[in-house]
């Protein structure tokens, strides 16, 4: 994928929710043949240790296709979008100066369309309003805490998942110091120039994808997520970023009685937390200029349609 007409970086941006088969697609066409760098656009695969609950590339599809930005940061520290956006642009730069394609990839809408667009002009950080605001969180809970952002950043909530608590604080640490909500400051709608994108989102029949979803958690306790998300229980608490991921915040749960929950229990959480949180990813991928849409189903050859695409931007 190389525009000789242009002098701006090639970047192949690919969206889709897990459980879609982006990581199988990538492998089939750049896997063993040296000339692409995946740069994961996934916010939870940052954390190390983290391997099974956020579906992480396997050691050897690693080998045969390096990914970026993962097992970067520990399970209680913080990772921004800001953060990915800088060190995404840094990858894609080194790079493009080796001749590889730059390949970002991944299922967290917000960081792909900050990629794309570039970051809202947010007003900076408050931090006697975030200290505030985090004291209020640990005495109500994060579930009162998004019913707050509801009441007062409805569109906001309806993006940000209620366990998120980096980013309900964010937006309401916005709108109370600012006065505005969060889509007052708005993203630019065009693409960042320093770019030469081509955008694809994958898409699946949502019966088809809730049961790769039930499929994939399945696989995952079969592989042993619940060892694995005990062993990080014991050194990290449900408030650390890495903790509120779905697939590991469900086994702090409890019944309403306040009993632990089985392990059937929590394995019908994370399915079930999974097919919403796959569903609300597609807001963010809303008006992006020149995206295109491959549907993947098992009778569709999306290997073929992304091949010709990534021709086509090179002709």
């Amino acid at each position: 994928m190389r525009n000789k007409a242009s002098d701006k970086t090639p970047v192949l941006v690919i969206f889709a929710p897990t459980a879609t088969g982006k990581t199988e697609l990538l492998l089939s066409l750049f896997g063993g043949n040296g000339g692409a760098r995946v740069i994961s656009g996934d916010s939870m695969q940052v954390y190390r240790g983290m391997d099974i609950g956020t579906a992480k590339p396997s050691p050897a599809e690693q080998k045969s296709l390096p990914h970026y930005l993962i097992d970067i940061k520990n399970p209680n520290e913080q990772y921004s979008v800001a953060e990915f956006v800088q060190e995404a642009d840094a990858l894609c730069d080194r790079f493009h100066k080796e001749g590889k394609l730059p390949i970002v990839c991944g299922g967290t809408g917000f960081y792909i369309r900050a990629f794309l667009l570039g970051l809202p002009a947010t007003p900076p950080s408050d931090p006697k309003a975030r200290k505030a605001l985090q004291e209020e969180l640990l005495e109500r809970g994060p579930a009162e805490m998004w019913k707050k952002l509801l009441q007062l950043d409805p569109d906001s909530a309806a993006k940000i998942d209620p366990a998120d608590s980096y980013r309900v604080l964010r937006a309401l640490e916005i709108v109370e110091t600012s006065g505005k909500p969060r889509a007052a400051f708005a993203q630019s709608p065009k693409l960042r120039d320093r770019y030469d994108f081509t955008t694809i989102i994958l898409e699946r029949d949502r019966d088809d994808l809730y049961k790769r979803i039930e499929a994939r958690v399945d696989k995952m306790f079969e592989a042993g997520l619940e060892s694995e998300a005990r062993g990080l229980m014991a050194s990290f608490k449900k408030e650390d970023p890495g903790m509120q991921a779905i697939g590991y915040r469900e086994f702090f749960e409890t019944k309403d009685n306040g009993s632990p929950l089985a392990t059937e229990e929590i394995k019908e959480r994370i399915k079930r937390d999974s097919k919403k949180y796959a569903k609300k990813q597609y807001v963010f991928t809303r008006g992006i200029p020149g995206a295109t849409t491959i549907r993947v189903s098992q009778e569709s050859d999306a290997k073929a349609d992304l091949a010709k695409i990534i021709a086509k931007q090179s002709d």
